[in-house]
């Protein structure tokens, strides 16, 4: 290739002046994914578009909220825009420490450490909680973070159907690695669904293995004022569970955290390499989540909002009961889902819509997402554009929830 090849002037494409065969196989990909309906597309958002909001992950509405926005402007300008390098290096702040310790006591954990991302957190502890000579036990429903760190971590990997405790047990009893972890999420995130971590934590007790619970969906909407499921089932504060958390869910802002002991902590500082190597959180995420922290504190029954939301939500389209703030509508085929999903935008309704691989083939689904925010009107909305929209699309529901159920919804939002 030569350098007048990269050089193709001002507004020409250097994609079409230098098309490599050696990746021609892309094409195909391509094709097969527009075939079974599984392209993906980036779509902007504005600000405030005027759409009702079933699709985002901000469950206790708090992305907007003042103090947030006030918090993230005031720690960018006290620290800047970036972390600057690394935790180990600049990268940890006053503001950084403050947050871990806020967050240890607002789930009742003695220590915590801050990841730039959930997957990173995801990926760091669990690599450093197991590795060569390990066993990890994988549930079947865990997210991909999970799944990925799984295959860095060199250890042997078994997994096991969603939820099937005996099989964990079994994986368990059987190996002949010295350390064992089983890993799954807490609320599994394409349905809404409670992993059973009762049970679970017992297998670990049992067989001397450590349990790593996910509480991305479940921090904020789960558990007393929103402390997660851990926290409800009186797990937390147990050093043979390690939780990892998102702050980019329920809190509303970005970034990651571990949450234990303080030898898993002083372990994950030394060891996990997503946190050593990785930039620091931006402190203007640290400032808004310690906000979103102080919001949730003081109005500790906005977790119980979203899962009235929810309850809502179901009733509408049938699903089965939510026991977090997502609801699962399984359409089956993948182009109808993607059309259900359409024309809810079309009709002024944002929802998610998932299919393979975020889940099974056959089981594309819409999943909607409860919000504590949401006014009565804009529910009343929501539930008549999803029940046209499922009608239109052969999955025909009750259209209309009692009025019970819809007034108590909307006045708790």
């Amino acid at each position: 290739m030569t350098e007048q090849t990269l050089s193709a002037g001002p507004g020409a494409s250097a994609e079409a002046v230098d098309r490599s065969p050696a990746l021609d196989w892309l094409d195909d990909a391509a094709a097969d994914r527009r075939a079974r309906h599984m392209r993906r597309v980036l779509t902007p958002r504005a600000p405030r578009d005027g759409v009702i909001d079933l699709a985002s992950n901000d469950y206790l509405g708090l992305g907007l909220h003042p103090e947030m926005v006030d918090a993230a402007v005031a720690a960018t300008r006290r620290w800047g825009a970036g972390a600057t390098g690394s935790r180990l290096v600049t990268g940890t702040t006053d503001e950084h420490l403050a947050l871990e310790a806020e967050l240890a006591e607002f789930c009742r954990q003695p220590a915590a450490l801050v990841f730039s991302s959930g997957y990173t957190a995801n990926l760091g502890a669990v690599v450093a909680l197991s590795g060569k000579g390990s066993l990890i036990v994988s549930d079947g429903g865990s997210h991909a973070s999970l799944v990925d760190a799984c295959r860095l971590s060199r250890a042997r990997v078994v997994v096991v159907e969603r939820g099937d405790v005996a099989a964990v047990a079994r994986a368990l009893a059987g190996r002949s690695e010295e350390r064992a972890l089983v890993v799954t999420d807490s609320v599994y995130s394409a349905d809404g669904d409670l992993a059973p971590l009762l049970a679970l934590h017992g297998a670990c007790r049992a067989h001397r293995a450590v349990l790593l619970a996910d509480e991305a969906h479940g921090l904020g909407v789960r558990g007393d004022g929103g402390r997660g499921l851990v926290e409800e089932l009186r797990l937390a504060g147990r050093e043979d569970v390690v939780v990892t958390a998102t702050l980019s869910k329920a809190l509303g802002s970005q970034g990651g955290v571990v949450l234990g002991s303080q030898r898993v902590r002083e372990h994950l500082v030394n060891s996990a390499r997503t946190f050593i190597f990785d930039t620091g959180l931006a402190p203007a995420a640290v400032g808004a989540a310690r906000a979103a922290l102080g919001v949730l504190r003081r109005e500790p029954d906005l977790a119980s909002r979203v899962v009235e939301v929810a309850e809502h939500l179901a009733a509408v389209t049938g699903a089965d009961h939510p026991q977090s703030a997502v609801v699962s509508v399984v359409l089956g085929d993948a182009e109808r889902a993607v059309s259900a999903a359409g024309r809810c935008a079309e009709l002024g309704l944002r929802v998610g819509c998932f299919r393979p691989p975020s889940v099974p083939e056959g089981t594309a689904r819409l999943r909607l997402t409860a919000r504590a925010d949401i006014s009565e009107a804009d529910l009343a909305r929501a539930s008549e554009v999803l029940a046209q929209v499922l009608a239109e699309h052969g999955h025909v529901v009750d259209p209309a929830p009692s009025a019970t159920t819809l007034a108590t919804a909307g006045a708790r939002a």
